[in-house]
């Protein structure tokens, strides 16, 4: 059996769907890097997520650098940035974006390249509470001037950016806290909770984030935030409870559900 028959047997062997694709990725990495092509195989096998090893996980088309401690972006969040595009092609040019518990910093930075290839520069900041989400966002972000702030929510953001935010992106967590235990094992014991638990109904940082929202969003911002279909209703209670107009926008085809709320703009 050659060298990759082998790796492709023990990923498989452990449950790795996509062995192929992983005995790939993994033998690239150790060429690439000089690591033990073994000890990532093992690590992978022990069940380790993918993207810490290879130290970047793909995401809207881009490569987006990740790492041990935080939250991996999921494919059907690409429909977030997608919504988010879309909102900004029809504002003036430079809006100004923050993208909260930003974990890696992959919405604003896809969104940002997004609007770059079609010459609408944004003013990109984004903010996490875990440190490690924090060191890596900057990795991803300061090379396109984007600044990373790191503490609650709004709470590290510069003043002067309070009423001028058009488009705010929240990947809030939002698994109810008794439902993370039934969680695939690669969030639930590698990632930080912090991300993934939104409290005994999932909305509870979904709900401090929209109560600040309309004073930190400029007349006619946008907050998108990630839901679930069962969700999605109640956030929309939320929403308008705040004074911003909600809506509901779905994809089949990403399985995703994103819950847009507007302010005023008056």
């Amino acid at each position: 059996m050659t060298p990759t028959g082998e790796v492709v047997a023990q990923l498989r062997a452990a449950g790795c769907v996509f062995a192929e694709d992983e005995a790939r990725l993994l033998i690239a990495a150790a060429a690439e890097t000089g690591a033990d092509l073994s000890d990532l195989v093992a690590q992978r096998v022990s069940g380790t997520p993918l993207e810490y090893l290879l130290g970047w996980t793909e995401f809207h088309g881009i490569r987006v650098a990740v790492a041990p401690g935080v939250f991996v972006p999921r494919q059907r969040t690409a429909f977030l940035v997608n919504e988010a595009a879309e909102l900004a092609r029809a504002m003036p040019q430079h809006p100004v974006v923050v993208d909260i518990c930003c974990g890696s910093g992959a919405l604003g930075l896809a969104l940002a390249h997004t609007l770059a290839t079609e010459g609408r520069p944004i003013e990109l900041a984004a903010t996490d509470i875990e440190p490690a989400a924090v060191e890596c966002a900057r990795r991803n972000l300061t090379p396109i001037g984007a600044p990373v702030y790191a503490g609650d929510l709004f709470e590290p953001l510069p003043r002067e950016l309070c009423g001028r935010i058009n488009i705010l992106l929240a990947n809030t967590p939002y698994v109810p806290s008794e439902m993370i235990a039934k969680m695939p094992p690669e969030a639930r014991d590698y990632e930080p909770r912090t991300a993934l638990d939104g409290g005994p109904d999932g909305l509870d940082i979904f709900r401090r984030v929209v109560a600040a929202a309309r004073t930190w969003l400029a007349p006619g911002g946008h907050l998108l935030v990630e839901s679930t279909e069962a969700q999605a209703l109640p956030s929309i209670t939320v929403l308008t409870a705040h004074g911003l107009t909600g809506r509901i926008a779905e994809s089949d085809e990403l399985y995703s559900t994103v819950v847009i709320g507007t302010k005023p703009d008056i």
